[in-house]
């Protein structure tokens, strides 16, 4: 027998292992369940904190083996096969739909051929630290663009709610296997740390490359190849030398990220008719010190045991959500522009979640509707309605950087911006390139800067009291959560109704938020293409 049991336990009796076990014992004995205990397993499978009043405790969920052996479950991953190559599927962008797309298309024997805009994680690595040290920005190669996406180096985290989209922990188990901390398994908020995760990047490359799949870094995809409406290749050029070159394949998995507005723009001028405008959201990061947030949060108790406190919250102000996202405790503020006039934030933690700072997105959800008529008239002009929220998300990069200092971004301390007031002096924040001052209540767009207002208002005084405090800080601004359009597909085959053989996944093509959902969609999606593949 196989039964599920949660524990309630107080922080100090984590460690304390016959307590847990004479706890579910007791479980047991409730339920009327007859069992041995030499003959009961127990095995662990999550943990979940509940901060949420004074007595703060962790539940831990096992499942009991009782009379029988647990299995290998939890390390099962799938089999990846050599591709001999007599079937193609040309993948453009190495982020987790990329990749996971790659191995589930290894798993029938297809041929994955990956390109790639950016660098590979080492040079990458280099590209990003010459935003903070020299004040440069690649725009292939950064911390939106190459090997591994988005996620590789701003954080890495796995905690998903799209748990009808796919296999969750097979996503999990993946991870684990190349080299994640089996911990991700069961945390409730399982997390990988932007420390580790290039080397789990480049595992899963070794695996892809040994099976027959071909990755082509610095190569950005220019344009569609098409015949009679069908997508038979793609052109790309080399962004070091400008050669151009054509990939030709039997599909085209387009997985490109939410920040690839060449992409878009690309579609639009071949086909207008498979974007449409979607809903995203648009804020600032607001940074506290580590100390202060695992105050609110532990209710002013040492908790040094479970690790840098998280928060997350939802409200409503205005018929609009505003909510904080991507939270990073013990993290830093990154800087994500894609182009040499932008400023754009983000956050990430290493694996320890150890830093000084701790610090989240707060955002507000931005529709089709609430784009200014400007952009909305320009996109229609342009032939394209659906770039209008595109349009106008590019002008607030380019406004945020007008109002910052080369690559320092504008800030203004948090009591000051709900008060209306100029912030005289700043703090220290994690954020290397630097902040300067500015009054982001002014210029921000009045729909965003009220509503997070009314919003950062309410939290403080409702859900967490000292929020709003002398030691935290808006750095401006976060505007890539998600992206504004969405490329079209069939519900059913996943390809693009308006370009036959075009399969668009993951965030970029507005199906999947996060690494662990974005990697469903590209499996998903190379479901289907291996499907079609072998019915042809």
């Amino acid at each position: 027998m196989i039964k599920e049991i949660s524990v309630a336990i107080t922080p100090d009796k984590e460690k304390n292992q016959k307590f847990i076990r004479d706890r579910i014992f007791e479980q047991l004995n409730r339920d009327g369940i007859d069992f041995k205990a030499e003959e009961t397993e127990l095995v662990f499978v999550k943990k979940s904190i509940d901060a949420r009043h004074k007595n703060i405790k962790l539940f831990l969920r096992y499942k009991v083996y009782i009379g029988e052996k647990p299995g290998d479950a939890l390390k099962k991953i799938p089999q990846w096969k050599k591709a001999d190559g007599s079937k193609t599927v040309l993948i453009i962008g190495s982020g987790p739909a990329g990749l996971f797309g790659a191995l589930k298309l290894l798993e029938h024997g297809i041929k994955p051929v990956i390109i790639e805009r950016g660098t590979d994680t080492s040079s990458r690595k280099r590209d990003i630290a010459a935003i903070s040290t020299r004040g440069t920005v690649n725009s292939d190669s950064n911390y939106c663009f190459g090997e591994g996406g988005a996620g590789t180096f701003s954080d890495g985290k796995l905690y998903t709610r799209s748990n009808k989209r796919g296999d969750i922990s097979g996503i999990l188990k993946i991870f684990a296997h190349f080299g994640a901390d089996e911990k991700i398994l069961t945390d409730a908020h399982p997390h990988i740390g932007t420390d580790r995760l290039p080397s789990i990047i480049n595992s899963m490359r070794k695996m892809i490359v040994d099976c027959g799949g071909e990755f082509h870094f610095n190569t950005k995809c220019s344009g569609l190849i098409t015949e009679n409406g069908t997508v038979t290749g793609v052109r790309a050029v080399d962004v070091l030398s400008g050669e151009e070159r054509n990939f030709m394949a039997d599909a085209v998995l387009l997985a490109t990220g939410h920040s690839a507005d060449d992409i878009y723009r690309m579609i639009a001028r071949v086909s207008p008719q498979s974007l449409e405008a979607k809903t995203f959201a648009v804020g600032v990061r607001v940074e506290h010190p580590r100390s202060l947030i695992d105050s609110i949060r532990f209710h002013g108790k040492e908790m040094e045991n479970l690790g840098a406190a998280e928060y997350r919250f939802t409200t409503q102000q205005m018929e609009r959500g505003v909510y904080s996202f991507c939270m990073c405790p013990g993290g830093f503020v990154v800087p994500s522009q894609t182009g040499p006039e932008q400023i754009v934030v983000n956050g990430m933690s290493a694996s320890g979640r150890n830093s000084r700072w701790s610090n989240a997105a707060v955002v507000v959800e931005t529709r089709p509707e609430d784009i200014p008529e400007k952009f909305r008239m320009e996109a229609k002009e342009n032939g394209c309605p659906a770039l209008a929220g595109l349009l106008w998300r590019s002008w607030l990069e380019h406004e945020t950087f007008v109002h910052g200092e080369g690559q320092k971004a504008p800030a203004q301390m948090i009591r000051d911006f709900v008060d209306g007031k100029e912030s005289t002096a700043l703090i220290e924040t994690s954020y290397t390139p630097g902040i300067v001052a500015s009054r982001l209540d002014q210029w921000l767009p009045e729909q965003i800067a009220s509503r997070l207002k009314m919003c950062f208002r309410y939290i403080n005084r409702d859900t967490m009291k000292g929020y709003i405090s002398d030691e935290g800080i808006l750095i401006a601004s976060e505007t890539r959560t998600s992206t504004p359009v969405r490329i079209l597909r069939d519900r059913e085959t996943f390809e693009c109704p308006g370009l036959k053989n075009l399969y668009p996944c993951g965030e970029g093509s507005g199906y999947s938020g996060g690494i662990v959902s974005s990697a469903m969609d590209g499996e998903n999606a190379c479901c289907k293409i291996s499907q079609k593949l072998r019915m042809n």
